[in-house]
């Protein structure tokens, strides 16, 4: 008594443990997520501050140089330096140096080379003289110190407001060797670009095996649900043919055994299509294709449902208009897959079942259409309506039996056919199904 009470204790108490876990799972997954956001967030920031240290570095090394290239170019041309800055940053990359006298381009050359080796600057750049006076170019040239000399023509310099003679210096690659200055830094990004990837990598595993592990559970739910039936009549029947008195009545002694055997049957063909699924997965679907007339093969399957459609007060209406109906198929399996169709037709209606079939050439293929007038699939399901062991949500309803392998099923056979299957449905309004084959 008291196994039993526990028993029903923990089966009420499933969806509380359910909510709970779920609860738990969202709180890691924010927690991780802000603890991820809050590294990425900080290592941007310090990568910001190291360039700009670089930067900083860099721009005051720069200064440096061309500080002393001016003093010597003065004191060459036996001009006192001026108290004021001689250097002047135009722009990120690009400095100006005012010098009031003639200048060497070759030798302003030798001297930016020799200062920026003193500073250790190793960025390509390029330099240009200008006279202010005659407002042109007096030569220039670009460096690469990791390269040979490209003797490239600047273009024209800027006219600035001031007399004499200036020389500009630009470093059109800046950025990209400050960042390979930065060493550790890069290191380090790409170090939490890498943590980040596995971070989604590992969320996504996680929701992928909760989505599993929920499909499992639906599937052995609706697994006992179709087995309980069969299991429970044959249960019964067995309980009935123990009586010694059934000898005495044949008929009934026939109609136990025949309820028997059909149910038995019924089982069978379960197992059977859940071990056929998983030969499936396998790629091993053992198809023996031949090439035969789809026509005949729908004929038959209507003709094989024909019973489960008149308990139902249905019709099915055959509209078979293609000129060649002629394909490479498994006839087993392709017969399964237009009566697994038809099947779902029949047990997804409410009232009585309108189903029609369309065939016709399209594009050298040969397209089979099913449509029926039954409860139609919601947007958000009919991409997963093909997933194994997915059926569209009912609440606690198990009016309509089945494992949810049956699309499925119909879809890796159609692909094991070279051909494609799709869905067109609105909620209320039916569903049409539409297969396209290869011709034979």
């Amino acid at each position: 008594m008291l196994k039993y009470h526990w028993a029903r204790f923990a089966d009420l108490n499933t969806p509380y443990l359910c909510k709970v876990s779920r609860l738990t799972l969202r709180i890691v997954i924010a927690l991780a997520a802000i603890s991820i956001g809050g590294i990425a967030t900080t290592q941007i920031y310090w990568v910001r501050k190291a360039f700009d240290l670089k930067e900083n570095q860099f721009n005051d090394d720069v200064n440096r140089a061309l500080e002393n290239v001016a003093s010597q170019i003065f004191e060459i041309n036996k001009m006192a330096v001026p108290a004021n800055g001689l250097v002047k940053q135009e722009s990120s990359n690009y400095f100006t140096v005012l010098v009031n006298g003639p200048i060497d381009s070759n030798l302003l050359g030798f001297f930016l080379k020799n200062e920026f080796d003193k500073q250790n600057i190793t960025a390509d750049y390029e330099y240009g003289v200008y006279d202010c006076s005659d407002q042109c170019m007096m030569g220039g040239n670009y460096i690469s110190p990791t390269k040979n000399k490209i003797p490239v023509s600047w273009g024209e310099l800027p006219a600035l407001k001031m007399d004499g003679y200036y020389f500009g210096v630009r470093f059109p690659k800046i950025e990209a060797n400050l960042i390979s200055q930065m060493g550790i830094w890069g290191f380090s990004s790409i170090v939490l670009v890498v943590v980040i990837f596995f971070f989604a990598y590992t969320l996504f595993v996680i929701l992928k095996q909760r989505r599993l592990s929920e499909v499992q559970k639906d599937f052995i739910n609706n697994m006992t649900h179709e087995f309980k039936t069969p299991l429970s009549t044959i249960a019964i029947s067995t309980r009935v043919l123990k009586d010694p008195s059934i000898t005495q009545h044949p008929e009934r002694l026939l109609n136990y055994a025949t309820i028997i055997e059909n149910e038995s049957n019924r089982l069978k063909q379960q197992v059977e299509r859940v071990l056929q699924m998983a030969r499936l997965e396998k790629n091993d679907a053992g198809l023996k294709k031949e090439t035969l007339d789809l026509h005949t093969l729908i004929q038959e399957a209507v003709k094989n449902i024909s019973m489960l459609l008149n308990s139902k007060q249905g019709n099915i209406k055959l509209n078979l208009q293609a000129e060649n109906s002629f394909a490479a198929v498994d006839k087993l399996h392709f017969t399964n897959v237009i009566y697994n169709l038809l099947d779902n037709a029949i047990k997804y209606t409410q009232g009585f079942p309108v189903i029609s079939i369309t065939t016709h050439n399209q594009n050298g293929n040969l397209s089979i259409a099913i449509k029926d007038n039954g409860i139609g699939i919601g947007v958000e399901n009919q991409r997963k309506i093909f997933h194994r062991f997915y059926r569209v949500p009912t609440g606690n309803l198990h009016d309509v039996k089945g494992f949810g392998l049956g699309l499925n099923y119909v879809k890796l056979i159609v692909e094991a056919h070279k051909g494609k299957i799709s869905v067109d449905s609105t909620l209320g309004n039916g569903s049409t199904f539409t297969i396209v084959l290869p011709k034979a």
